[in-house]
């Protein structure tokens, strides 16, 4: 299992008339979480298109538990619980406050898709060797 942690701040715009963070937005968070679970690894969406790989959600699933507010600091924290095997990869995440109670969960699976043709693709081996000594027992 691989586990990465992003902090982040609860902006303004983000927050609905209840002060509540609207919740479209953690969308947008579980990317962020995604984005530097990755770039931790050594990668980024530049230089896995740069070798020809495409990485486009498929599917979400959140659980809003506990809301979110203006300026709270929250934790996202994003895991991948099994390494791939075909063409796609599932992400899952946890938004903590900074009281660390559980706000929502979520579930973020994207494809391999290969840019010269369009078709699924599977995992970059470069990538895969980064993430196998995670998931060995």
């Amino acid at each position: 299992m691989y586990t990465h942690v992003t902090n982040l701040r609860v902006r303004y715009a983000e927050t609905d008339q209840m002060d509540i963070v609207y919740y479209g937005n953690y969308a947008q968070y579980f990317e962020v979480g995604r984005t530097e679970c990755i770039r931790e690894l050594g990668f980024t969406y530049k230089t896995m298109e740069e070798m020809g790989i495409r990485m486009p959600v498929v599917e979400m699933e959140v659980r809003y538990l506990r809301p979110a507010h203006y300026d709270d600091l929250i934790t996202i924290k994003t895991i991948l619980k099994e390494l791939p095997t075909d063409h796609s990869i599932s992400f899952y995440n946890e938004v903590y406050n900074e009281k660390g109670k559980l706000l929502t969960t979520g579930k973020v699976t994207l494809f391999f898709i290969d840019s010269a043709t369009g078709k699924r693709a599977s995992m970059p081996e470069t990538l895969r060797e980064k993430l196998l000594p995670y998931f060995m027992n």
